[in-house]
C-alpha cells in the first residue's frame, strides 16, 4: 500500500471503485474507443480522480473493489454513469452486458431484479432521459 492510500477518505475510495468499474466496462471488449476515452476523462474529473490514480486504474481496474455507497440514490447515480459508458458507442455487446449485470449486483441491487433493473437502465439512457427520471424509473424497476 502506498503512503498516499493511507489518507484516502471512504468517499474517495468509493469514487475510485466506481471509476474502476467504468474502466472495466470500457475495456471489456479489449479496446477503449475515443468516445469511451472522453467519457472516462469526464467521469474521472467528476469523481476527483487524480492523473496518477487515473493511470493506475486504467492499467489495472480489477485491482479495485466496487465499494458501493450506502445511499440508494447514489447507487442509482452510479448505475446511470455505468450505463452511459456501456452505451457510449451506441450499442452494448454480450460481454459488456454480463459485466454490467455483475457490477449492478455489486452495487447492491438484488439478484432477483438485476435483469429488470439493467434493462430499464439501458432503455432510459437510450431514450436520453435526465437523471431525475432515470432515478424514478430504476426505483420502479427495482420495486422500490
Amino acid at each position: 500500500m502506498s503512503f498516499s492510500n493511507i489518507y484516502l477518505t471512504g468517499k474517495h475510495k468509493q469514487e475510485i471503485g466506481h471509476f474502476a468499474n467504468i474502466v472495466k466496462i470500457a475495456k471489456v471488449d479489449g479496446t477503449i474507443s475515443d468516445g469511451e476515452k472522453n467519457l472516462l476523462i469526464k467521469a474521472g474529473k467528476k469523481l476527483n480522480i487524480t492523473l496518477e490514480e487515473f493511470t493506475i486504474i486504467l492499467n489495472n481496474p480489477e485491482k479495485f473493489p466496487i465499494n458501493p455507497p450506502v445511499s440508494y440514490e447514489e447507487r442509482i447515480e452510479r448505475l446511470h454513469r455505468l450505463t452511459k459508458m456501456l452505451l457510449v458507442d451506441g450499442e452494448a455487446h454480450l460481454k459488456e452486458i454480463n459485466l454490467f449485470k455483475k457490477i449492478t449486483v455489486g452495487l447492491n441491487f438484488s439478484n432477483e431484479r438485476v435483469e429488470k433493473v439493467c434493462k430499464e437502465a439501458i432503455a432510459q439512457v437510450l431514450n436520453k432521459v435526465n437523471l431525475d427520471d432515470f432515478i424514478l424509473a430504476i426505483k420502479k424497476a427495482d420495486g422500490y
